[in-house]
C-alpha cells in the first residue's frame, strides 16, 4: 500500500472519529433527571456540573456512569425541590519515577455530599467551591469539604453537607402508615413494591441476615 493510500485511510479514520465524538457530545449536552414526560419538563432548570464533580444521584435516582473522568455535564431538573448527591475529585501528578504498574497520579476525593434546593423553572445553577492549588491543599480541603449551589446571578441558594448513605437507607425503610379507606389488595401491592425496593438498596450483609431470619 502506497503512502498516499495510508494517508487517505488515516484521514478517513480521523473523520469518522470526529463525527462520532460530535454525535456523543450533542447527545450528552443535557442529562434529564426525571422519568417519563412530565409537563414541567418543558421549562426545566439546569445544573451545570464541572469535570471535578461526579453527580451520583438526583432525587434518589442513580445517574449514568459514562466511564470517563473530568467530563463536564449538564443535568436537567424539574422545577421544585431537588436533592443532589455528588462527589468532588481532583487528580495530581506524582513527582519522580513511579514503579511499573503503579499509578502515575494521586487522586484526592471527597466523601459523598448531599445538597437540596428549590429549582426555579428555566433557571441555571452551578457548583461553586474552593479550588486547591496543590495536592496537600486538596487533602486539607477534603477534611471538611462543602460546595455551594449558585444561580445565574451568582447568589448562593444552598450548601452541601456530608451524605449519610446508611441514614438514607434507614429512612427509605421507615414504614408509611396506610391511609383510611385503602383496600387490602392495594396495601398488599404497595408492600410488595416497597419490599422489592428495600431489597435492592440492602447491603450483602443485610440480605444474608434477612435470609437467615426468613428461613429459621
Amino acid at each position: 500500500m502506497s503512502m498516499c493510500h495510508v494517508r487517505g485511510f488515516f484521514k478517513l479514520v480521523v473523520l469518522m472519529l470526529s463525527v462520532t465524538l460530535v454525535g456523543c457530545a450533542s447527545s450528552l449536552a443535557r442529562i434529564d433527571t426525571w422519568q417519563g414526560d412530565p409537563a414541567e419538563a418543558a421549562d426545566a432548570a439546569v445544573l451545570k456540573s464541572p469535570g471535578e464533580i461526579t453527580v451520583v444521584q438526583v432525587n434518589g435516582r442513580e445517574m449514568t456512569n459514562f466511564l470517563m473522568d473530568d467530563l463536564a455535564l449538564d443535568y436537567g431538573l424539574l422545577p421544585g425541590q431537588n436533592e443532589v448527591v455528588f462527589t468532588y475529585k481532583t487528580i495530581w501528578a506524582k513527582a519522580g519515577v513511579v514503579d511499573n504498574g503503579e499509578s502515575k497520579v494521586h487522586t484526592v476525593e471527597s466523601k459523598p455530599q448531599r445538597v437540596s434546593f428549590e429549582a426555579v423553572a428555566g433557571e441555571e445553577y452551578r457548583f461553586s467551591f474552593t479550588k486547591p492549588s496543590s495536592r496537600q491543599e486538596a487533602e486539607t480541603l477534603m477534611e471538611d469539604f462543602s460546595a455551594d449551589i449558585v444561580n445565574r446571578s451568582g447568589d448562593v441558594v444552598a450548601s452541601s453537607g456530608e451524605w449519610d448513605a446508611q441514614a438514607a437507607r434507614k429512612a427509605a425503610r421507615t414504614p408509611v402508615p396506610s391511609g383510611a379507606g385503602v383496600s387490602g389488595d392495594a396495601q398488599s401491592g404497595s408492600t410488595l413494591d416497597r419490599m422489592k425496593s428495600l431489597w435492592g438498596d440492602a447491603t450483602e450483609e443485610e440480605k444474608r441476615e434477612f435470609l437467615r431470619w426468613a428461613f429459621e
